[in-house]
């Protein structure tokens, strides 16, 4: 099997420094196991570390610092036929903490190479996750602070089925990379290495140091960590989906009436939690559909969910709608003080083409506009019904939407008992 290295972008480290043995190692590794560059997919991120993927004659996926193992999830889900590794410091493994924990509980076949040199080695050798107490280093003594995370014993914590410490200069490397790559689950192979760059400059750190550290965690860590072994979480998710029934697809709408305008119509929804503000929005871009008309629907409700502002921005418009913000509203329904509050500038901006549909006893800013007060609390409206007797109103005026259209939205949004309850309250309202 031939080297899978690049001849055009060769290794560029520092001299002395272990990534270049582990990217020939590495290289070593794939024609051990006889594969090809593209049977392989390389995911690094930022850092020393993130040069791998530059280094091979494979697939390649270079990203954000600490979100290797995000991406690497992504290519696993998407093509599990291929042999992905990620790799990443021990900077990126801190700053990327919860995806490695993350993956450690969902074990997914994906091999992750941390080249632990104990610190931020591109950026002036500053401390790491892994960078030990009593080291000098570049932010002052920051280190002293903490306690260095030792990877293979978060990584069994969290879930992690393997997991192995190796010294980047050891003869068998190879042979550690190729059985942790081989599992087929997810794997962690922690090498530790030197940083002649920037750690060692200040710090005695020598090969036979490293195999001291390494050495009192061997038998420990050595592999597979649990006598149990557990599905791997693509095969699992297969197994378990396997039954499912398809999704259903997306409702095809044929144009079926005439636009009442054909002139872009900009409609916001001010409402409260448990108005359905966000169902009648859905429900008039669906009329605005069934005439031909884009439309766009942009939601905004509090975090709180059940409390607070609930605002649906909607947009009709005969042309491809580009930019989904609005200023100056054709219609403003305005159903609750949370959501008035929050949009009180568009009252300012109303013109007297705009129209304001409101509760009949909810105050609203000072505004130019058409203003059509709606008594629902007199007629028994809920209040989860408002919103969609609001649209009923305006259906009625044959301003926006006509009240065939909204009726064919009902029908496609709602099934019985639902579809004809609402079909009575919006003909009640005109």
């Amino acid at each position: 099997m031939d080297s899978l290295l690049n001849q055009n972008r060769p290794p560029a480290f520092c001299p002395g420094c272990t990534h270049e043995k582990i990217v020939r190692t590495l290289d070593r590794t794939f024609q051990n196991m006889g594969l090809s560059g593209n049977r392989i997919s390389i995911v690094s991120d930022i850092g020393c570390s993130g040069l791998f993927d530059t280094f091979f004659h494979t697939h390649a996926f270079h990203g954000l610092h600490g979100r290797a193992l995000t991406y690497a999830a992504g290519i696993k889900m998407a093509r599990p036929e291929l042999t992905v590794i990620a790799v990443m410091g021990d900077g990126g493994m801190g700053i990327g903490g919860a995806h490695l924990l993350a993956a450690c509980r969902r074990n997914l076949d994906i091999t992750l190479l941390i080249l632990n040199n104990f610190n931020f080695g591109m950026t002036g050798g500053q401390f790491s996750a892994t960078t030990p107490s009593d080291a000098v280093v570049g932010s002052g003594f920051l280190n002293r602070l903490e306690t260095p995370m030792d990877i293979c014993a978060v990584a069994r914590a969290a879930g992690a089925p393997y997991a192995v410490q190796c010294s980047g200069y050891q003869p068998d490397l190879d042979r550690e990379l190729e059985k942790a790559i081989r599992f087929p689950g997810f794997s962690i192979v922690d090498i530790c290495g030197i940083c002649t760059g920037r750690y060692v400059r200040k710090n005695r750190l020598t090969p036979e140091r490293i195999d001291e550290i390494v050495k009192p965690s061997t038998p420990e860590y050595a592999g597979t960590l649990s006598d149990a072994p557990r599905k791997e979480y693509s095969h699992h998710y297969q197994e378990l989906s396997r039954n499912l029934l398809p999704a259903e697809e997306p409702i095809g709408i044929s144009p079926m009436f005439a636009p009442i305008r054909n002139t872009r119509q900009e409609i916001v929804i001010l409402g409260s939690a448990g108005q359905r503000i966000l169902t009648a929005g859905e429900i008039l871009c669906l009329a605005g559909i069934t005439s031909g008309l884009h439309a766009t629907q942009k939601n905004e409700y509090n975090i709180t969910v059940l409390t607070g502002p609930s605002i649906s921005e909607l947009i009709l418009s005969p042309d491809n709608i580009d930019y989904t913000g609005i200023e100056n509203p054709s219609v403003i329904i305005a159903l609750a003080p949370e959501g008035v509050e929050r949009r009180q500038t568009l009252f300012q901006n109303a013109t007297p083409d705009t129209i304001i549909i409101h509760e009949r006893n909810l105050a609203i800013p000072p505004h130019q506009a058409t203003a059509i007060p709606m008594d629902c609390k007199g007629k028994g409206i809920k209040q989860q019904d408002r919103a969609l007797a609001a649209l009923g109103v305006l259906a009625g005026m044959n301003r926006v939407i006509s009240m065939e259209m909204l009726q064919k939205a009902i029908e496609l949004r709602f099934t019985e008992p639902i579809r004809t309850k609402s079909i009575h309250l919006i003909r009640d309202m005109v």
